[in-house]
């Protein structure tokens, strides 16, 4: 059953690509798998490598993963369990350093930096407000298009000033440009760049190979963009003074390169491995300062 206003093809691939964020953004799910990333492990030895989560935290978040099918539980007798990541898990884990790489490109980086697996968190955090992936979709075929439009399209049963809020929000988070009240909206710069991502992401969850995602019908294809200023913030305002002089002309971005370090580094690519006193309460709504 469609869900928007968009082509079957097109609904269809953001349903995918939403409910996978769905499954993968709840707060620890990609630390756990990241630490899931080797042979299966017993309980005790993947809680050793996550020391700021609690058992009572730590159980119920592996058992939703094995729910949704990304880690399994093999019981080898009554005292001895492991646990691992299934293929379809192994197969999620080449999407994190793509989601890596279009944060460290467009996400404000602070004084002291941070490890990947933040930027990932912080990335993620972005990608799953209210009928983002959604909005974004039609941005990108469109280019250009009106709020009301934009509703007819993204949530075609409602009432068509809904699209507000969260397109409010995504102009905050640096996704969608406007030049002002009762202009057409557009993809920014930031986000023209989720090309990889959104890819990455909806061949991850058509089951098809990663390979693919640079010749997705859409993210995959550069097409003619309208470029306003790169934005030094993403998920909330930037601290560093805004320029004085006008911004010169457009510049097209050139291609994000997957970069070549490896899942497993995630935690340490940037800064030295994650100290319990560094993990923060989940982002509320419109980011926290860095």
């Amino acid at each position: 059953m469609a869900t928007t206003g968009l082509p079957p093809a097109d609904d269809a691939d953001v349903a995918r690509v939403t409910e996978a964020l769905q499954m993968i953004t709840p707060r620890w799910n990609v630390r756990i798998l990241l630490a899931m990333n080797q042979s299966p492990q017993r309980y005790t030895e993947i809680a050793a490598k996550l020391p700021y989560l609690q058992s009572g935290q730590l159980h119920p978040k592996i058992r939703s993963l094995c729910d949704a099918g990304l880690a399994e539980r093999d019981e080898h007798s009554a005292r001895h369990v492991t646990y691992g990541l299934t293929a379809r898990g192994r197969q999620l884990l080449p999407v994190l350093p793509v989601v890596a790489a279009w944060a460290q490109e467009h996400l404000e980086q602070p004084e002291q930096p941070l490890s990947a697996i933040e930027q990932i968190e912080d990335s993620f955090d972005l990608l799953t407000r209210r009928q983002a992936p959604a909005i974004l979709w039609v941005l990108k075929s469109r280019q250009e298009v009106s709020a009301r439009a934009l509703a007819r399209i993204v949530m075609p049963d409602g009432y068509w000033t809904n699209i507000y809020p969260p397109l409010r929000q995504l102009i905050d988070d640096g996704l969608v440009a406007t030049a002002g009240n009762g202009q057409p909206y557009r993809l920014s710069q930031a986000g023209d760049a989720l090309g990889p991502v959104f890819g990455a992401l909806s061949m991850w969850s058509a089951g098809r190979p990663l390979e693919h995602a640079a010749r997705h019908p859409l993210w995959g294809q550069p097409g003619p963009r309208t470029v306003t200023a790169a934005r030094a913030w993403t998920s909330h305002r930037s601290r560093f003074p805004a320029p004085t002089v006008p911004p010169g002309p457009a510049v097209l971005p050139q291609p994000v390169h997957r970069p070549g370090w490896q899942p497993g580094e995630l935690f340490s690519h940037v800064a030295p491995a994650l100290a319990p006193a560094r993990v923060k309460a989940a982002l509320p709504t419109g980011g926290a300062r860095r």
